[in-house]
């Protein structure tokens, strides 16, 4: 369906001449997408005998997992080997390798070629580091907010724009950015005093006000109609736990709970999991695992409502 296509170029000075494809699906078609996944899984079908976590596929990219550096390279060969014999080819530009408490600082061979190893890169938006600590991604979702930010400056720091309204644009248009992937965050104080203090930046920009003005964090949030920052990521991380407890137990997020790592913690004091925020969280909102059977009760328990306009605070010391 796709032979002797042809394609053009749409430029500000004009289209380009037509030119043909050679290689690849045509761009735009709602087909293409599903064709290329129903093509991937054909050709890979010889090399996905691992199931999830050790093998995660979202579109063309491609996460392999392993304890043992030896095997996992014989399984980036088995896979560059299957995408040949297709005709499609591994992109080894764009291909990491990180190792986590490993001694091993030698790099990945894929034939030829070298794959550096890296102690943070980016997978799907997210930002993994070999330490595990979710610094790096915090600080990557911060900036992206601040250039999303910056992209709709004209509506929510136009004067003559309602307050509300302002609000609505960074519910949604804003918030999500910042808040990209953070249902998995192991959260420590710290990080959510940082995401804090850029999102009441943001919204006293919006506001046209500073710290000098002695307006209060509350007035300017009921005002916007936006919740403290904080209390939302606590309500994404309780709905996305209940939606795994409410998945089978084949369900990859189930499997990722139950998985027990080998050797013993560290000495001295642990880092803080996933798991042990989720725990504070559900003590903090009166929530038991049974719960998550009954979805309504467990979103009711979760939710956090955006706060109401008071004129209380308007010319006290910011808080």
């Amino acid at each position: 369906m796709y032979r002797n296509s042809d394609s053009i170029v749409r430029t500000a000075v004009g289209d380009t001449t037509p030119f043909p494809i050679t290689i690849g699906v045509h761009q735009g078609s709602v087909l293409s997408p599903y064709l290329f996944s129903v093509i991937l899984d054909e050709l890979s079908a010889s090399v996905q005998k691992l199931p999830q976590p050790w093998l995660l596929m979202y579109a063309d990219d491609i996460a392999l997992v392993d304890r043992d550096k030896g095997r996992l390279t014989r399984r980036v060969h088995a896979w560059r080997e299957a995408l040949e014999n297709g005709g499609l080819k591994l992109n080894v530009a764009k291909t990491e390798y990180m190792a986590c408490n490993s001694t091993d600082l030698t790099s990945l061979r894929i034939g030829d070629d070298t794959v550096e190893r890296m102690d943070n890169f980016r997978y799907l938006g997210s930002v993994l580091d070999a330490s595990g600590d979710i610094d790096l991604d915090i600080k990557a979702r911060i900036s992206a907010a601040w250039a999303k930010w910056r992209e709709v400056t004209g509506v929510i720091c136009d004067p003559k724009m309602p307050v509300k309204l302002k609000g609505q644009v960074y519910k949604t248009i804003i918030r999500p950015v910042l808040t990209y992937g953070s249902e998995a965050w192991p959260l420590l104080e710290r990080h959510r005093q940082l995401l804090h203090v850029t999102e009441m930046n943001m919204l006293r920009w919006m506001c046209g006000v500073t710290r000098k003005d002695r307006v209060r964090n509350t007035y300017i949030r009921g005002s916007l109609h936006v919740r403290d920052i904080a209390d939302k990521l606590q309500e994404s991380c309780l709905r996305w736990y209940g939606h795994v407890l409410r998945r089978p137990a084949s369900y990859v997020g189930n499997k990722c709970l139950d998985m027990t790592l080998p050797g013993a913690r560290s000495r001295g004091r642990p880092k803080k999991r996933w798991l042990d925020v989720v725990q504070d969280d559900m003590r903090a909102n009166g929530l038991d695992v049974r719960d998550a059977e009954d979805r309504a009760k467990w979103r009711r328990k979760c939710r956090k409502a955006d706060p109401g306009f008071s004129r209380a605070g308007r010319d006290e010391q910011p808080g």
